[in-house]
């Protein structure tokens, strides 16, 4: 699906829009479900990722194929590797072949995995011969994906004996582990995450049965923190649900685009956006995305839609996403007219007036591609290429975007 968004102006000043549970949340849970089936999940994300999470976790098949879901291999691997005397082929789409594994794979291997290889050494697909772990102490970059981490937590209290994770070096992504780590604690696991080192008790127990609700997801969330920072001042948007004391590391977005001219407002569960005038412009805005990388994409076009200039590090785990997100970004950026240069973890956009009209932006096979792109409609005329391609976090996003007024084709 090819879909032309002509510049567009908000219908109303003032929407609501109701956002699905979010995807971190949802796969860990969904999994931690597995392992404890008392448990029961609210809210749980409706993308395209928790769909095939939920089929994989409930397959009797011999071969799983999870397609693009980068979340959904990772942590199915961990749990299919103590699914003790299961036999199963863990595969995905083309890309996903090429996405890496080896760092999670080995670390499964040192506790005592069954794991193969079935065309690339260090990539999927793989299979793998569950049976039970014994071993308890592992090692890791401290640099990794937090995915990597998380698998490995997920599964650490059906351990015999737990897990004691030890990190080496500058550690990333905490706000994905602190998730990952409140998730066990809400049923009851017990964990401690002290300097480097994170250890999780064994529990073979029945965990008390509860029901669980994901909160909303911050990444989608992000498109809108966009559409208003790129909106006339005055401009307001509610979303639903959400909390304060958010588990995502993507809700740095509320003090983030501040800056962007955009206050967030916590109420009744939900978050009011809010365009304000922006008294002392920022020519360009300095951040450390280390602990949510997924807003990059978002930021950088809000800051070039504002004529602002951005510097964004922390970056690397974005090499190895749906696409590479630094080639493609800085590909599709120029094609507007922006200037930009990337490293293997950072992304530089000039200060740009001008943006250029009626550009095709192509997805790469990315969901946030298209997403972080579409609110740039509200500038200047853009087509977005194989636009369904949002199911994989956000399927009705064009049928939100349209509620608002945005004009689709």
């Amino acid at each position: 699906m090819h879909i032309n968004i002509h510049k567009s102006v908000l219908a109303k000043r003032s929407s609501s829009i109701k956002i699905t549970g979010s995807k971190s949340e949802s796969n860990r849970l969904l999994l931690v479900q597995a392992l404890y089936p008392q448990l029961r999940i609210e809210n749980v994300s409706n993308s395209d990722d928790s769909v095939l999470m939920q089929h994989a976790l409930t397959s009797k098949d011999a071969v799983i194929d999870i397609h693009h879901a980068g979340t959904a291999m990772r942590f199915l691997t961990a749990y299919l590797s103590i699914q003790d005397q299961k036999t199963i082929t863990l595969t995905g789409s083309a890309r996903m072949k090429e996405r890496p594994i080896k760092i999670l794979v080995d670390a499964l291997r040192d506790l005592g995995a069954d794991i193969l290889y079935l065309e690339n050494d260090g990539f999927p697909p793989l299979k793998i011969v569950g049976k039970k772990l014994t071993k308890s102490k592992v090692t890791l970059k401290a640099n990794v994906s937090s995915q990597y981490i998380s698998a490995l937590l997920l599964i650490a209290s059906k351990l015999e004996a737990g897990l004691e994770l030890n990190l080496d070096g500058k550690i990333t992504s905490v706000p994905y582990i602190n998730m990952t780590l409140s998730l066990l604690n809400s049923i009851g696991i017990q964990t401690r995450f002290k300097e480097n080192t994170i250890t999780v008790k064994p529990n073979n127990l029945p965990v008390e049965s509860k029901t669980l609700t994901v909160e909303s997801d911050w990444s989608s969330a992000s498109y809108w923190y966009s559409i208003v920072a790129l909106s006339d001042v005055g401009t307001e948007i509610t979303l639903s649900a959400y909390k304060q004391n958010a588990l995502q590391g993507d809700a740095v977005l509320a003090d983030i685009y501040k800056v962007f001219g955009v206050i967030t407002v916590f109420k009744n569960n939900s978050i009011i956006l809010q365009k304000i005038a922006i008294k002392n412009i920022e020519t360009t805005v300095d951040l450390d995305l280390a602990n949510a990388p997924d807003i990059a994409q978002t930021i950088a076009v809000t800051a070039f839609g504002l004529g602002m200039g951005c510097y964004m590090k922390g970056l690397h785990t974005l090499k190895i996403k749906e696409t590479d997100r630094l080639v493609a970004l800085k590909t599709e950026l120029e094609k507007l007219g922006a200037q930009v240069v990337i490293t293997e973890a950072t992304l530089q956009l000039a200060q740009t007036r001008v943006i250029l009209s009626n550009i095709n932006i192509e997805t790469y096979n990315d969901h946030r591609m298209a997403m972080a792109f579409a609110p740039l409609a509200l500038k200047t005329a853009i087509s977005i290429k194989d636009a369904n391609v949002v199911s994989k976090s956000y399927p009705q996003f064009w049928e939100d975007l349209a509620s608002v007024g945005f004009i689709i084709k």
